[in-house]
């Protein structure tokens, strides 16, 4: 694999699960890191195959139950920046692999933990998924049509969002800190902590008085009539984003709607929604997406996932990229000097075993008696 980006030179260790911390290693390989997935050997590659969570980085089956698992991934912790594991609190120590054993061995070490409840409290030994991560932190109650059940919003807040994205967080402002310090530490990635910390504009606007419990009655949660989508005339979707006065009036002056109520008289919101939506009906939603289109109204149509990636605007910035003929979404965030890219498909598990561990400091003939034993595999 051919790596670039700003991480490049990182080595990290991941101990493979599934969800958000795979997710948090492709995003950091993406972005030059050389990331070394630890599978269990004859494991499955993930949900899905391919499993584009996977890509960009190698595989190594290791038994951690074989008395020689554990130190061979101490082995190649001597020599990485990064270990990340995505168990239940409790199951690494366990395995031998644990942060004490391996800040032990390597005292520069960041050891990223991802979970959902978090390393302690009462439900840190409890399983879960991120709709139990969301529905505990409150942001589930706050997602869905008044008078109607929550709404899962897929698994993207707890898993991605308040997952991934806070553990990629903090294990790189844990590196930025090791620069300065020398010292490594532990990183205790919790869901239910990152969902809360992406809802802190709303726990404001709650405090403020401006947030109510009751769900889809705000401004962004589709209480407001100019903050939410209506169906058209075919069945499609537009989805009205006008909150500023003056994008509002554009979309008033585009639906031709005489005499309308204050944009922020509450009261009227109803009223105002029922007059939307009777127009907006009338015309099929690419009639619309085409009249707003040269407009400033926060105006779009919902594409599917496959009209997304035939989008003009998604298409000229190549944001859903084809890789070896499987459409995925390209690495991101992007960088002028040092970009980051997708440097290889998603990985089976053991599929690179004999050359990584060679590539990571063991001797071919330490490799061959490994395999040997079963404490690695090789696909």
């Amino acid at each position: 694999m051919t790596r670039q980006g700003p991480l490049t030179g990182v080595r990290i260790v991941e101990l493979a699960g599934l969800g958000p911390a795979p997710h948090a290693c492709m995003v950091l390989a993406d972005l030059g890191a050389d990331v070394l997935r630890i599978d269990r050997p004859g494991g499955s590659a993930g949900l899905t195959s391919p499993d584009l969570l996977t890509r960009s980085r190698r595989s190594v089956a290791v038994d951690l139950k074989h008395p020689a698992g554990p130190e061979t991934v101490l082995r190649l912790v001597e020599r990485a920046d990064v270990l990340l594991e995505g168990l239940r609190p409790g199951v690494t120590e366990r395995l031998g692999v644990g942060p004490e054993v391996c800040l032990a061995r390597n005292p520069r070490l960041v050891y990223g933990r991802m979970t959902g409840w978090g390393q302690d409290g009462p439900l840190a030994p409890r399983a879960g998924h991120d709709l139990n991560y969301l529905a505990v932190s409150g942001v589930l109650s706050a997602i869905g049509e008044p008078g109607r059940k929550p709404v899962p919003p897929l698994n993207l807040v707890g898993d991605f969002g308040g997952g991934s994205m806070l553990l990629v967080v903090g294990v790189l402002a844990a590196l930025l800190e090791r620069g300065a310090s020398g010292h490594g530490q532990v990183v205790d990635a919790a869901m239910v902590d990152g969902a809360s910390t992406l809802m802190a504009m709303t726990w404001a606007l709650r405090e403020a008085g401006s947030w109510s419990d009751e769900r889809g009655s705000n401004l962004l949660d589709g209480g407001a009539p100019f903050y939410d989508t209506y169906r058209c005339a075919d069945g499609g979707y537009l989805a009205v984003g006008a909150i500023e006065p003056q994008f509002w009036a554009v979309v008033v002056d585009v639906l031709g709607l005489d005499d309308v109520p204050d944009q922020l008289d509450v009261g009227r919101w109803p009223e105002l929604r029922s007059r939307v939506a009777a127009v907006i009906a009338t015309r099929e939603r690419d009639e619309w997406a085409a009249m707003f289109a040269p407009l400033d109204a926060c105006v779009s149509p919902v594409l599917t996932m496959g009209e997304a990636m035939r989008h003009p605007h998604m298409a000229a910035r190549n944001t859903i990229a084809e890789v070896d003929g499987v459409p995925q979404p390209a690495a991101a965030p992007r960088l002028s000097r040092t970009p980051g890219t997708v440097s290889g498909p998603p990985s089976l598990p053991g599929q690179h075993t004999r050359q990584a561990l060679r590539d990571w400091g063991f001797a071919p003939d330490e490799v061959a008696a490994l395999e040997r034993d079963a404490a690695v595999q090789q696909l």
